[in-house]
């Protein structure tokens, strides 16, 4: 297994009672764990910090992540707790960033750059490639890519003025069949509308409130809404 490099020196998301499930089911002290690391990957790991791990005080670089995942004779995925980022994913399924640059046509280094970034910015072809090799749901990848807000952002003017004007540009964020799409703003531009008409109270200053309110939630609740329709 290869050691991946961590250049953004973050710790991914670490499942620590699945490590020390796995430690006890091989019949390992940290103490071996600790060993193991430095045999095979020549990491200078601590039984205590093995420790340290297993109890949720710290967490291993994803350098670390991945040579445990060898020790404890497991997947990468299986120590990660839920994945969102780019680089959560792709450590899931164990690929190298430069195997994985490799597979959708960039250089490492901008590679790496975006993944550090948290925000992707490759081509229509480059995002193609990549959605294949993560096989993601299209909400999970749109997560991933970092463009949950830009998403938001959109979704939220759709709803608020003419629905029509953003399945273009909602077209070309998310790559969806035009008429699903249209299908979707169409209902959750309803569905916003309706609910500030229902809770419009012109009788007083309280259903000014009351409208403001729903109007809030729903806004800030915009991509759970949008997803649930668009996967009806």
């Amino acid at each position: 297994m290869r050691v991946q490099s961590d250049p953004a020196g973050q710790a991914p998301p670490f499942n620590a009672a699945a490590a020390r499930r796995l430690r006890e089911a091989l019949g390992m002290a940290p103490g071996h764990v600790a060993h193991g690391l430095a045999a095979q990957y020549g990491l200078r790991i601590t039984p205590d910090t093995v420790t340290s791990w297993e109890r949720g005080l710290s967490s291993p670089t994803a350098r670390e992540l991945t040579a445990l995942a060898g020790v404890l004779w497991c997947s990468p995925g299986e120590l990660l707790a839920t994945a969102r980022t780019l680089r959560e994913h792709r450590l899931l399924r164990g690929i190298a960033p430069e195997d994985l640059a490799r597979k959708v046509g960039l250089d490492t280094a901008a590679y790496l750059r975006m993944e550090e970034s948290g925000r992707w910015r490759g081509t229509d072809r480059q995002t193609a490639a990549l959605a294949k090799v993560l096989g993601l749901p299209l909400p999970d990848f749109v997560t991933a890519t970092g463009r949950d807000e830009e998403l938001a952002e959109l979704l939220r003017s759709a709803v608020t003025t003419r629905w029509q004007a953003y399945v273009r540009p909602a077209a070309k964020l998310l790559g969806l069949d035009r008429r699903r799409l249209n299908d979707a703003l169409e209902r959750l531009h309803s569905g916003y509308q309706s609910r500030m008409a229902s809770t419009l109270n012109w009788g007083g200053a309280s259903g000014a409130v009351d409208t403001g309110e729903a109007g809030r939630e729903f806004l800030d609740r915009i991509l759970e809404h949008f997803w649930a329709l668009a996967r009806s």
